[in-house]
């Protein structure tokens, strides 16, 4: 059993027999003395997508999910469903649109680095890296004197991701995204690119 008090975002828990992802958490500390730390979670059904608020106590126990976590790298898109290869056995399979609704605007063709988490012999999801690469494919043009502390603009990166970066930025340049927050880090090393 895990303690609410060890979960961390992106943690896998059973609920009343169902497989759900860590999507958030928050603790809050109440003033009075002896009173105890309350943690909030936002939880994601594997299997419906449906999302559960709950509050409680850090001692408070919840189920541990057996599932196995293997190394794969993103494909292709075709329709709405994508498709990944497991880096050691080679063996492919595909997500429809809706099982990854929160990554797939950080999804970039022969992306590595990404895991699935599989239980039963079933792909429950996937987990994205910290930070992504993305190019910026449209912005508004870079403004006379923008400089590095100055206002920020809307972006759209090769996925459709739209991220507020730096106003000296143009379209082209490659960014690094949080894929926790979708916000914009620095411009990449394009030494690979």
């Amino acid at each position: 059993m895990a303690k609410a008090c060890d979960l961390k975002r992106g943690g896998l828990v059973g609920i009343d027999g169902q497989p759900y992802v860590v999507e958030s958490m928050k603790v809050s500390t109440p003033s009075a003395r002896g009173a105890a730390s309350i943690y909030h979670f936002r939880f994601r059904n594997l299997v419906t997508k449906a999302k559960k608020d709950i509050s409680c106590k850090g001692e408070e126990p919840f189920a541990e999910i057996d599932f196995e976590r293997r190394a794969v790298q993103y494909l292709y898109r075709e329709g709405d469903l994508y498709t990944f290869m497991d880096t050691e056995d080679f063996s492919q399979f595909a997500l429809a649109k809706d099982a990854i609704e929160e990554q797939m605007l950080y999804l970039v063709e022969d992306m590595e680095g990404i895991w699935a988490l599989k239980s039963d012999g079933r792909v429950l999801t996937i987990e994205m890296p910290l930070k992504v690469d993305l190019k910026v494919t449209a912005c508004d043009p870079v403004m006379k004197g923008a400089t590095a502390a100055s206002r920020s603009k809307p972006a759209t990166c090769e996925t459709g991701l739209v991220v507020q970066v730096p106003e000296y930025l143009e379209a082209g340049e490659v960014i690094t995204v949080d894929t926790a927050t979708g916000n914009y880090l620095s411009r990449a090393n394009t030494a690979k690119f």
